[in-house]
């Protein structure tokens, strides 16, 4: 059975979101339909209100409804600490945390050859030019234990060193109250790596 134009175009578009298969666009597009008219308009609206609100911070590269976000700009935060992540969920995820009180640069993306991302489709340019005018004293680098983080944690590394600063790396392995019998090989290697002493 064919769709009128109205609700396939909606499958569509709602089908283009990361994460959500046929099924699901389907089932939103006919749950957007029987809403009443305020709420989709106010969805509507809401979509229209992000897409033109926001904007990239100026220092950091977070997602900002400013020149600066909320994090460059509060004072209380250890302005010599910044925390290098891959996107701006990266920074949602270290604040839900609430054991990081440094600042962020945030990459917006990982090196990957294969997809044509180097070094100059990254913010890393950006950071250096931050290093040089603001005073630094470790980047703690928190990319993704994957492939692409791993290869994008090493090159920055590489570059950083050298400034005389101190680089870490945040720890990957087991997370608390797991079991052994249930962690994969790649999560046990890197629990063994991360350890620490008594």
């Amino acid at each position: 059975m064919r769709m009128i134009k109205p609700l396939g175009q909606l499958y569509e578009e709602l089908r283009r979101l990361p994460g959500v298969g046929s099924k699901t666009a389907l089932r939103l597009a006919y749950h957007i339909i029987d809403l009443p008219e305020a709420e989709v308009k106010a969805l509507a609206q809401a979509l229209l209100q992000a897409k033109t609100g926001i904007k990239i911070c100026q220092r950091c590269f977070n997602l900002s409804d400013g020149d600066l976000c909320e994090i460059c700009r509060d004072k209380q935060r250890d302005q010599s600490l910044i925390c290098v992540v891959e996107d701006p969920q990266d920074v949602i995820a270290m604040e839900r945390s609430h054991g990081y009180k440094g600042v962020y640069h945030v990459l917006h993306g990982v090196l990957s050859p294969l997809d044509g991302v180097g070094p100059d489709k990254l913010k890393i340019r950006e950071l250096l030019l931050r290093l040089q005018q603001e005073e630094v004293k470790e980047i703690i680098i928190a990319t993704n234990s994957d492939v692409e983080g791993e290869a994008t944690a090493s090159y920055l590394a590489s570059l950083l060193k050298p400034l005389g600063l101190t680089v870490s790396r945040i720890a990957h392995g087991l997370p608390v109250g797991s079991d052994l019998e249930y962690a994969d090989e790649v999560t046990l290697s890197k629990a063994l790596e991360n350890r620490r002493s008594m």
